[in-house]
């Protein structure tokens, strides 16, 4: 289980995602213009055509965010504060994972990759809904090998409609 993964399998992953993203960038830029060329003909606004582009310079910056976020230290299993009670009992606040992470977002390819490399170092799973406007951008940066995982832990899910969205988020796990 990835709460369960050790610091530097989470950093190897998160290593082997940046320089997938270096050696995918001709595939992510040619379905960014396909995303861009759409919503042209859509006519949607210029302001969210410039959220939506990539360039060779955003491509390199996501791939520098997530190494910055493997330097970081493990968050996983990080004592915040503790103290010992008046009756001996030693009381600790530890960080661990949240477990499911669900993200909507609108038209930024960018936040694909931010978001899922967040939730691998911090040891969560992260269900993701980005927007039709980057459908060409999302699945090639969600797709393997361009964010290395363990297939039963990480899925591309096309056709992720806001009313299933709005179903999942309102399930009953129980």
């Amino acid at each position: 289980m990835l709460a369960r993964a050790d610091a530097g399998i989470r950093d190897a992953a998160l290593k082997a995602m940046a320089r997938a993203l270096e050696e995918r960038e001709d595939e992510i830029l040619e379905a960014d213009e396909r995303d861009l060329d759409a919503g042209r003909e859509a006519g949607i606004g210029a302001a969210l055509l410039d959220r939506l582009a990539l360039s060779p310079a955003r491509v390199a910056g996501i791939a520098a965010g997530v190494r910055a976020i493997a330097a970081l230290p493990d968050p996983v299993g990080e004592t915040i504060e503790g103290r010992r009670l008046a009756n001996g009992l030693d009381m600790r606040k530890v960080r661990v994972p949240l477990g499911v992470v669900a993200v909507v977002y609108e038209a930024r390819p960018n936040v694909t990759i931010d978001c899922a490399a967040l939730c691998l170092k911090s040891g969560n799973a992260i269900v993701l809904r980005g927007s039709s406007s980057a459908a060409h951008s999302n699945a090639i940066l969600a797709a393997a090998p361009a964010c290395p995982r363990p297939r039963s832990r990480w899925s591309p899910v096309a056709g992720a409609t806001s009313s299933r969205c709005w179903r999942l988020r309102t399930a009953s796990w129980t």
